[in-house]
């Protein structure tokens, strides 16, 4: 039998149990310009090698304190297995600040129920989509944005080139629109 994933508001229970998760991912492959939508298009392989955001549980569990903000947990078998940080950005949109699944949970839906749950926060606030940006290279994510409906709608490459200098990353920003 397979586990059902549960998507709650994060509790008490979150910043402790976020120390047990690995949300570092593979990456082989990376995204090719130009990105003219609505999905991609040419993807190439890179040499493999491991990606973690180091994501801060203490603050991600302040930003959702705000009137506009939301933090979702999701759950299986008791156990966190992944998160959705949302705000309303500043054009209107619903806004994925953060999402990131355990490594030992992929592939049991926790990405879709977590962006199930998102686009119910977007729609009980009468928002008229949800917009989000993620990386070229992390193309496993883009192809479930992709999957879920969002349209790739634009992108930076200069974004990440101060934090880290000659970076190949680009910027690519996503949007799912209600309407």
């Amino acid at each position: 039998m397979t586990a059902s994933v549960i998507v709650a508001p994060a509790d008490g229970r979150f910043v402790g149990d976020f120390a047990g998760c690995d949300f570092s991912f593979e990456i082989t492959s990376e995204a090719l310009p130009p990105f003219t939508g609505p999905g991609l298009r040419d993807i190439a392989p890179v040499e493999r090698y491991i990606k973690a955001y180091g994501s801060d549980p203490d603050e991600l569990v302040e930003a959702a304190a705000g009137p506009d903000a939301a933090l979702f947990a999701a759950r299986l078998d008791g156990r966190l297995a992944g998160y959705i940080a949302l705000s309303k950005a500043w054009n209107g949109f619903a806004e994925v600040d953060d999402i990131a699944v355990d490594s030992n949970a992929r592939r049991a839906g926790v990405a879709r129920a977590l962006m199930d749950r998102a686009v119910s926060w977007a729609r009980e606030r009468g928002l008229p989509g949800i917009r989000l940006e993620t990386q070229s290279n992390n193309v496993a994510a883009c192809r479930f944005y992709e999957r879920y409906g969002f349209e790739l709608a634009g992108y930076d490459r200069h974004l990440y080139s101060a934090l880290t200098p000659g970076t190949r990353e680009i910027a690519l920003y996503w949007y799912l629109r209600f309407a």
